[in-house]
């Protein structure tokens, strides 16, 4: 069975934490799948993320740097779907840049792929602040008034999903919407696709400085509400 892993995983301004991610991480495409690859997108970071990257890049051939122009989060991941889609993977994982998620907790996702469309981790102990628990509370209330769906978390970057499933789903998500995997798991939640969450460690933050500040979180908020009403008019 085909079974080619592509980890995808966004960077901004990640220079204190990038090395040790790669070293995390790099091990896990080496032990899984055939021909797999950890995929790091840096978005247009204004420290040495980028060179960091190449560098490290050298002596790991599994390895695949990648800089482009800043977008956000949201439309960074997404772009890094769809690399994936476009170089074969069968399977795609999806994590952050900032250590906050171990890499000693992917098999028993990888152990769940084949029998789940989505595999999610669920941040049941977060140890990053009452003000992200706040947010990710407040995002599962929106999304049930909104979408008329119940979700466990529906943001969290430590997913893996079947590429079939991506590939039917990632044209509804526009290009540089904020909240990519939200939506993601809104529409496989909401058209049947069965999803699996997993209890998962989420750390604080490893290092560098975290560029989301509540004003900030308020306005994706804000904005978030507005587009999910919008695109409910036009998913079924």
């Amino acid at each position: 069975m085909a079974n080619k892993l592509i980890i995808v995983i966004p960077a901004y301004n990640e220079q204190d934490n990038i090395k040790d991610v790669i070293n995390d991480w790099y091990p896990v495409v080496e032990k899984y799948g055939d021909d797999s690859q950890l995929v790091i997108i840096d978005d247009g970071s204004k420290d040495n993320t980028f060179s960091i990257m190449e560098e490290e890049a050298k002596t790991r051939p599994k390895f695949k740097p990648i800089t482009k122009p800043n977008a956000g989060h949201g439309a960074t991941v997404l772009y890094g779907y769809n690399y994936a889609l476009e170089n074969g993977a069968d399977y795609i994982f999806q994590t952050d840049s900032d250590g906050q998620t171990l890499p000693s907790e992917f098999d028993q996702f990888w152990k769940e792929k084949e029998n789940n469309d989505m595999v999610i981790g669920w941040r049941n102990s977060r140890e990053d602040g009452f003000s992200r628990v706040f947010v990710t509370k407040t995002l599962k209330l929106v999304i049930r008034l909104c979408f008329k769906v119940k979700v466990t978390d529906a943001n969290t970057p430590f997913r893996i999903i079947k590429a079939s499933a991506l590939k039917e789903q990632i044209g509804e998500i526009p290009k540089d919407f904020n909240l990519s995997n939200v939506l993601l798991t809104v529409l496989l939640t909401k058209r049947g696709y069965k999803l699996k969450y997993i209890p998962i460690t989420f750390r604080p933050r490893q290092g560098g400085v975290n560029s989301i500040n509540l004003p900030r979180i308020f306005g994706i908020g804000k904005q978030a509400w507005k587009d999910f009403r919008r695109i409910n008019k036009i998913i079924k």
